[in-house]
């Protein structure tokens, strides 16, 4: 149950999808980068050489190298699933609550590889690396990219590991689409998936919402075709396309518990006096987030989810979900409506269909799409019970 945050502060509102507060033993990350000098050619046919790629891994490999575990982060998230950099930080990784010796994705079993996907601006090669042909940041130079794409950075950077086989592959909204793009591509190499608020493709609805963010980008005077300047940036439009992000986070009960009708008193900055409390929230979102990310990536990331489709060609979802053999477990939440429980029914129905072995649990939650990175304690049980009955299966 949502409580009514009637003195809620601003301090209350940071962002689940960047960071969480520290919970049991605190775990220290490293971050890393891997280069490759070569690159990587995409599914387009362009290549992206050289490639960085930033990472993070927590736990030890086996000898026998089978307990591998790849966590994929969500649409603006980065390679700090969880841990802190030193043991003064406030916050943990954003999916620390979940990762960690006798968590969930437990340290002391699995080894726990997450990246920064390609186009991000978290380390990885993205829109706002330096283009080594002209010593200029790339822009919109920067080739499009896939969720295929992102997959075989991904694989690259786990060949460079030394791991050859996942024994899981797991993630949340679009890190639940690149969790079933790597089963769909790579079969022989994933033992068992666990994508959590996601579907096979974005609905209209949601194309939709992630158009008008790029617009309200692109309407940006100074994105200047995204060749803007790194310290004067399009703010005001990466601002607003972030709002209109968050508000397909929440749910109405999530909007209603949180916030109400309630005012902040001296929070006008128009002659329309005070603000509503959800109004400060969404203008608070919008500024922090404009002091972590890049326009360009937002642009490249968000058609990346939108051009998306399990299915795509394919005669039919049932089709295109064949191409997945593993063991899958996959949550939703009732009241998230960016990724409707419904759509993930119709994946899974699908590949029931195909016979293949499938655990699905719809979880009460008021939450809205932030539900998973927030009703940690609804769901992590279900990934420490899948977790072990697949690890038994390939260890018997």
């Amino acid at each position: 149950m949502i409580h009514d945050q009637t003195a809620a502060t601003p301090a209350a509102w940071d962002d689940p999808s960047v960071a969480s507060a520290p919970q049991g033993t605190r775990l220290l990350a490293v971050k890393r980068t891997a280069h490759f000098p070569d690159g990587l050619t995409l599914t387009s046919g362009e290549r992206v050489a050289p490639l960085d790629v930033a990472y993070e891994t927590f736990g030890t490999l086996s000898a026998r190298r089978d307990n591998a575990i790849l966590i994929v982060h969500a649409l603006t998230g980065d390679s700090h699933c969880a841990g802190v950099y030193s043991e003064h930080d406030a916050k943990a990784g954003w999916w620390d609550p979940l990762i960690g010796p006798g968590k969930a994705f437990d340290t002391n079993k699995y080894f726990i590889v997450c990246s920064n996907n390609l186009g991000g601006c978290q380390g990885t090669t993205g829109p706002s690396s330096i283009n080594p042909a002209t010593g200029q940041r790339y822009g919109l130079s920067f080739p499009v990219i896939t969720i295929r794409d992102i997959v075989n950075t991904q694989k690259l950077l786990l060949e460079h590991l030394g791991i050859e086989r996942l024994l899981c592959v797991s993630g949340g909204s679009m890190g639940g689409m690149v969790t079933l793009e790597w089963a769909a591509a790579y079969p022989h190499c994933v033992s068992s998936i666990i994508p959590v608020s996601t579907s096979a493709r974005l609905s209209p609805q949601g194309i939709a919402f992630s158009e008008v963010e790029r617009q309200a980008i692109i309407s940006d005077p100074k994105w200047n075709n995204g060749a803007y300047d790194p310290d004067d940036p399009p703010a005001s439009g990466l601002a607003v396309a972030r709002m209109i992000a968050h508000i397909t986070y929440l749910s109405s009960e999530s909007m209603q518990l949180k916030f109400g009708r309630r005012r902040r008193a001296g929070s006008g900055v128009t002659q329309f006096g005070d603000r509503f409390e959800i109004e400060n929230y969404l203008h608070y979102q919008g500024t922090r987030f404009v002091e972590r990310f890049d326009a360009n990536s937002y642009l490249y990331l968000t058609k990346a989810m939108d051009f998306y489709d399990l299915a795509e060609g394919c005669a039919s979802l049932e089709e295109g979900a064949a191409r997945i053999r593993c063991k899958a477990l996959f949550v939703a939440f009732r009241s998230d409506w960016l990724f409707a429980p419904r759509e993930t029914a119709e994946l899974v129905d699908a590949l029931r269909a195909n016979g293949r072995d499938v655990e699905f649990h719809e979880i009460e939650s008021a939450y809205g799409h932030d539900a998973f990175l927030v009703e940690y304690p609804k769901y992590a049980y279900l990934i420490e019970r899948f977790l072990e009955r697949v690890y038994r299966f390939y260890n018997r």
